[in-house]
């Protein structure tokens, strides 16, 4: 009975020795969950992993006493933090107003804002292309794919609508006799946020057959990942879709609904099945963690 007893207290202070370093690992992984899911840009998140493989890195170097290499690893970690803070100053600010206001859940919302796109929306803007393309009209049109795109990137910001999005909208901004015909349109969810935005034109080669809206899609897609580039060929009315720099041309209307379709319907879907499986890998990481402590306690009996 002693000895029973003494196993037992034993067991006991191996679990308490225990549940604080599963505390620690399952905070660990709820803060970089928190991240993930808040970032939806890809270039953003890489980065993000990026830096959490480094802090596990450097903690496991630690662990081990690989002291010159947990030394190096931590002030590589400092430096990557320092760096992506002054790259990501936007999306910082962001977080931590949001955090100063007790905002907690529009955290998660905020970056689904601009993911959804109706298929209504789509067909909106299907039919005024299909209409300029038709006429012979010029068009660029900027449809952001996940989180909002920074200004910075703009050569010019263009002037603020927020306007819901219509068919006859898009085709009176591109009459030539508008003042804004003559820039790209913002489109962000089911709003028009700004016309007459002057965009980077790509360095890249390309056919003399593109002209300054081709170059220009293809400039803003290479540069900035979360957005797709709609445009109509002023000289053929021949219709293009621009992404990560590279032209999908000549398209048909329905074509292009089709392809539009591809990129954004599917959007909350993804969002929701990166958060099950990561919740499902913390179940699991936690569910070994346990495992492990049975099996260590059944050795020792």
């Amino acid at each position: 009975m002693g000895f029973q007893f003494k196993q037992w207290l034993i067991n006991l202070g191996w679990t308490w020795s225990l549940l604080p370093r599963v505390i620690d690992v399952g905070l660990v992984l709820l803060l970089a969950y928190m991240i993930l899911v808040i970032i939806g840009e890809r270039r953003t998140l890489w980065m993000v992993r990026g830096l959490i493989i480094l802090m596990l890195a450097s903690a496991l170097s630690s662990a081990i006493g690989l002291r010159f290499l947990s030394f190096v690893l931590e002030k590589l970690v400092i430096g990557s933090a320092v760096a992506m803070a002054l790259i990501l100053q936007s999306e910082f600010r962001r977080l931590l107003e949001q955090l100063g206001r007790g905002e907690l859940s529009q955290l998660f919302h905020s970056s689904q804002e601009a993911l959804p796109k109706p298929d209504s929306v789509i067909d909106e803007i299907v039919d005024a292309v299909k209409e300029l393309s038709q006429n012979r009209t010029g068009a660029l049109l900027i449809l952001e794919t996940d989180r909002p795109i920074d200004e910075r990137d703009f050569s010019v910001p263009g002037v603020r609508l927020n306007a819901e999005v219509s068919k006859e909208l898009l085709q009176t901004i591109f009459q030539t006799t508008t003042l804004l015909h003559d820039g790209a349109v913002l489109i962000r969810g089911a709003r028009v946020i700004a016309a007459g935005v002057i965009l980077p034109i790509s360095e890249r080669t390309a056919s003399r057959q593109l002209g300054t809206r081709h170059r220009a899609a293809m400039g803003i897609t290479e540069r900035v990942e979360n957005c797709v580039c709609v445009v109509v060929s002023e000289e053929t009315g021949s219709i293009s879709l621009a992404e990560r720099g590279t032209l999908h041309r000549p398209l048909t209307s329905s074509k292009l609904r089709e392809m539009l379709r591809e990129r954004f319907s599917p959007s909350v879907e993804r969002e929701a099945a990166l958060g099950r499986q990561i919740g499902a890998r913390t179940i699991a990481l936690i569910a070994r963690l346990f495992r492990f402590k049975s099996s260590a306690s059944r050795e020792k009996k």
